[in-house]
């Protein structure tokens, strides 16, 4: 009871143990995972696709794919016109109706841990449409900043990204703010006017930039221009505009 952070309304806490933490008792949970599994689902639902999500990128991701008639994504790699990855520059063009499996060991990860808690997916690009549609399931509501892991380790990487777009959406919601959600409510606003110089700056923005993605980091630094929310159903994030 000590860490559910339930005498507030809004809530944030970090990666799967903030899902194990607040999912129970919640309304409702977001996802947050900006660069890139949160922005890649926003560019394909926003398509009129389906992101199917997995947490492993191993050979049991191909079966998966296979079971749900879905396209499988690959690891990141320099976008081509011969397939999709988590590089949300690779899925800008989807068809509509396409089914596609996103492997992630975060933001898919977390996903698969949340269990009946209605869920929603969100990133800088379509903050203000998940906050306002996530209070159509109640008042408590739990954002949840996917984070980053460390290679040696596995260890969580409280990631600066995922904190900034958490604070962005927590901006945009009514109710008593949990301390957690309050640093990361402060911590957007402090950021908001640089947001694409910030990412590019922050430890994963320059991973991203080092291997040759910037554009990825440019998409994902795009604020508030999609009214897309990504609401989840067997195991995959859709348009709630076309769900509904």
């Amino acid at each position: 009871m000590i860490y559910n952070q339930s005498e507030f309304n809004l809530r944030c806490e970090w990666g799967v143990q903030g899902v194990a933490q607040l999912a129970p008792i919640s309304d409702v949970i977001v996802i947050v995972d900006v660069l890139s599994f949160s922005t890649c689902v926003e560019i394909v639902t926003n398509n009129g696709a389906i992101i199917f999500t997995y947490a492993y990128k191993d050979e049991s991701a191909i079966d998966y794919a296979k079971s749900v008639q879905a396209e499988l994504a690959s690891h990141r790699q320099r976008w081509t016109t011969n397939g999709y990855s988590l590089s949300p520059k690779s899925v800008t063009q989807i068809p509509a109706g396409t089914r596609l499996v996103l492997p992630s060991p975060n933001g898919s990860f977390l996903t698969l841990h949340i269990g009946n808690t209605p869920t929603l997916a969100g990133c800088l690009r379509n903050c203000q449409a998940v906050a306002q549609f996530a209070q159509k399931y109640g008042d408590k509501i739990a954002v949840i900043p996917a984070g980053e892991r460390w290679k040696e380790d596995g260890s969580l990487r409280p990631a600066f990204e995922d904190l900034i777009g958490a604070g962005a959406i927590l901006s945009y919601l009514r109710g008593s703010l949990s301390p957690e959600a309050e640093v990361a409510v402060t911590t957007f606003q402090a950021f908001r006017q640089g947001l694409l110089g910030y990412l590019k700056k922050c430890s994963s923005g320059k991973e991203l930039i080092a291997k040759g993605f910037e554009s990825d980091v440019e998409l994902s630094a795009t604020f508030n221009i999609s009214d897309c929310v990504l609401l989840l159903g067997d195991n995959a994030y859709v348009n709630s505009r076309v769900q509904g």
